[in-house]
């Protein structure tokens, strides 16, 4: 699932993952973070998760060569001299997934897990939130590694969100991703499917809410789900009566974005250079966007070569993508109207 912060992947896929689970799937659910390898991220849930499966049978000779298989990879891939902190009870199998190469290695390994999963009737499915932060050797790794359990109809699946640039960055790791999955697109809610998430929970307590104050919150938040939360909320406390109005809602979207500003929007600027925020003010002063690289580095009064390092700096972040060759786009809706709240044009 791909889409921008604030669409609901992270729901979407945790309650897939319950809904698997309860289903008899056998499930990893995992948070991709910046700069951490996908042995150090995959080994210890994936582990947990074979245990579970030798508690079911543990006599089990095809998850006991999983268990194996883990136990080669945790000490063939030295990333960091990383500490996985797990006991394996299992000693490795010589040959097995023990290369030092991971393409090599997590491919038996992923093999050895469906095949365990088979034997056991069920299937392991891999959910990965932030997946566009997997760095790109190790997401060919695991591209490849899929790609085989597949060919061989092994019951491992992957079920993944991220922002936009994923389905590019699997391109470029493996050209047969694009195969290999699906790229489902979340987005902003329908007018109807937004005015019902507003209301719905409020009309089960008796309150209701004026058209123009519907038509106010649509607005304001472009009928992203987070941010509908956020003014239902708003609406909530400011309303003296059962009725929300429009000047409620008008009240609402004044501290639903003092509240944002110093929150969600502040925690994604904190972390950028002096040159990034330059570089998003001046995409922001064209409005929501996309834009032309060009035309962002014109506003900057500079060539389109000079910022490109900080254009990648900021893709790299998770701060803007590339809808499109030469594009730019924020990542965060909204956005572009807080920086212009906050951050003059001529910022130093």
């Amino acid at each position: 699932m791909v889409g921008l912060r604030g669409v609901g992947k992270t729901v979407l896929l945790n309650r897939i993952s319950e809904d698997a689970r309860c289903r008899g799937f056998t499930t990893v659910l995992l948070e991709a973070p910046e700069e951490q390898s996908l042995p150090g991220l995959l080994v210890p849930p994936l582990h947990a998760a074979l245990v579970r499966l030798s508690r079911r049978a543990a006599a089990s000779r095809a998850v006991k060569r999983a268990l194996s298989a883990l136990a080669g990879l945790v000490g063939a891939v030295k990333v960091g001299n990383q500490d996985f902190n797990i006991s394996l009870q299992v000693p490795p199998e010589p040959g097995l997934a023990d290369s030092g190469v991971l393409d090599a290695d997590l491919t038996a390994l992923l093999e050895s897990v469906g095949e365990a999963a088979r034997e056991q009737d069920t299937a392991l499915a891999l959910f990965v939130d932030e997946l566009q932060y997997v760095r790109e050797q190790d997401l060919a790794a695991l591209i490849m590694a899929l790609h085989r359990t597949a060919q061989r109809q092994l019951p491992v699946a992957l079920l993944g969100a991220g922002l936009p640039q994923l389905v590019a960055r699997t391109a470029a790791a493996k050209s047969y991703a694009e195969r290999l999955f699906l790229f489902p697109e979340i987005g902003p809610l329908s007018p109807d499917a937004a005015c019902r998430a507003v209301e719905a929970p409020a009309n089960r307590l008796g309150v209701t809410f004026e058209a123009e104050a519907l038509a106010t919150i649509l607005k304001e938040t472009a009928r992203y789900p987070y941010f509908l939360q956020e003014w239902g909320k708003h609406c909530w406390d400011c309303a003296e009566s059962p009725t929300v109005t429009s000047a409620d809602a008008e009240m609402a979207s004044a501290t639903a974005n003092a509240e944002l500003d110093a929150g969600f929007f502040r925690a994604r600027f904190d972390r950028l250079t002096r040159s990034e925020k330059r570089y998003l003010r001046a995409m922001a002063t064209r409005g929501s966007g996309p834009h032309r690289s060009g035309e962002v580095a014109e506003t900057l009064g500079r060539h389109v070569r000079a910022v490109a390092p900080t254009r990648a700096k900021l893709i790299a972040k998770g701060m803007i993508y590339s809808p499109a060759r030469g594009d730019t786009a924020f990542t965060v809706p909204l956005f572009d109207a807080y920086l212009r709240r906050v951050l003059p044009l001529d910022v130093d």
